[in-house]
């Protein structure tokens, strides 16, 4: 007796790992090839958007989600003048704010539109501290970089379309207040080092900060206990993954070449990240390591054009980026909750009806 059973929908994990290794690496050769401002910016937020959402976003939607990040990031320049003249103030008035961002997000709130706004919070107002004209461009970066990376979900989705009748993924739990407001805290203190850095040399402490934006986004989805195997082994990891890519990429240098190494590498994290190799590790494991190879990368790019000591600059940048995961890492352990030790029996102990009764040897 024939059946009207429905087909079993296909596993989304394959084409969910294809859109993230091919649009990382299309949000990378399109932005140094047009030599967009501060290129690396592009495929980090495309590994976001494309690691967080697995929907295509229309165009009004990406168009409206570009102008609320210009919005959220150009609040950083607001605080500009409250740096220069009243630093201290400024400072307290950022780490406040960072709070309530990463608070946002860990309370249901829309997660790119917060880890915008600590963008704009950290990176716009370091480099407003030292050229306006420099914030500006970081702004346009920001806006040019998001636009690209909607355009290439767009067409990823096109490419590797999401298998039909696959759920919709479920939101992500809201936090109690007192656990988000713990975990926003430990965020906040992980992100606030690295601006303070920045406010002595943004051109050259830039990658700190989108480096320890990460970092803080990890931390609200890591627990004390393996933070040390996670946070800095992810690093070490990108570091290791960003020498061989260099290595491969020496004998052929062209944005060609480029493209196709990050489309290797990428690949090969993204299948780990959708567990399709399955690892120990979790997937904020991988995606730390992914988006942490496109910031050492693109800034040893940077570098090379530039002309400077590439090798002398890596092994610098590679230094501060463990620095600042170790403190990472000692945020973790200082602000997890310790259980608490059961409460051991008094001399005395309190009777029923508030007489003191001696207990029991």
């Amino acid at each position: 007796m024939p059946t009207d059973a429905a087909p079993a929908s296909r596993d989304p994990r394959g084409h969910r790992a294809l859109r993230l290794g091919v649009g990382t690496a299309l949000c990378l050769a399109i932005s140094f090839g047009m030599d967009m401002p501060i290129p690396m910016v592009a495929p980090v937020l495309g590994v976001f958007l494309l690691a967080s959402m697995n929907r295509p976003l229309s165009v009004k939607a990406g168009l409206g989600l570009a102008l609320v990040a210009m919005l959220a990031t150009g609040s950083g320049l607001a605080l500009i003048p409250l740096l220069r003249y009243y630093p201290g103030a400024g400072v307290l008035l950022i780490a406040l704010c960072l709070f309530l961002a990463f608070r946002h997000g860990l309370r249901g709130g829309n997660n790119l539109l917060s880890t915008f706004l600590i963008i704009g919070l950290t990176m716009i107002s370091a480099a407003g501290t030292f050229d306006f004209g420099l914030a500006v461009t970081v702004i346009e970066a920001l806006g040019k970089g998001l636009l690209l990376a909607a355009l290439v979900l767009g067409v990823c989705h096109w490419l590797f379309p999401e298998p039909p009748g696959t759920p919709a993924p479920p939101p992500p739990p809201v936090l109690p207040p007192a656990e988000a407001s713990r975990m926003a805290l430990r965020a906040a203190l992980v992100v606030l080092p690295a601006f303070l850095l920045a406010l002595t040399d943004p051109l050259a402490y830039m990658p700190i900060i989108l480096k320890a934006v990460s970092l803080g986004r990890q931390s609200c989805v890591t627990a004390a206990h393996g933070a040390a195997r996670e946070i800095i082994g992810s690093t070490l990891l990108a570091g290791i993954l960003a020498v061989l890519f260099w290595l491969g990429l020496r004998p052929f240098p062209s944005l060609w070449m480029y493209f196709l190494w990050m489309l290797l590498f990428a690949l090969v994290v993204a299948r780990k990240l959708y567990r399709l190799s399955p690892t120990p590790h979790p997937p904020s494991f991988w995606l730390n390591t992914l988006v942490t190879l496109i910031i050492l990368l693109g800034q040893s790019v940077q570098d090379s054009i530039a002309g400077k000591d590439v090798y002398t600059a890596f092994a610098v940048r590679m230094g501060l980026f463990i620095a600042v995961t170790l403190y990472a890492c000692l945020m973790l352990q200082l602000l997890e909750p310790r259980p608490r030790a059961p409460r051991r029996p008094g001399f005395f102990t309190r009777h029923p009806i508030g007489r003191l009764k001696r207990s029991p040897p």
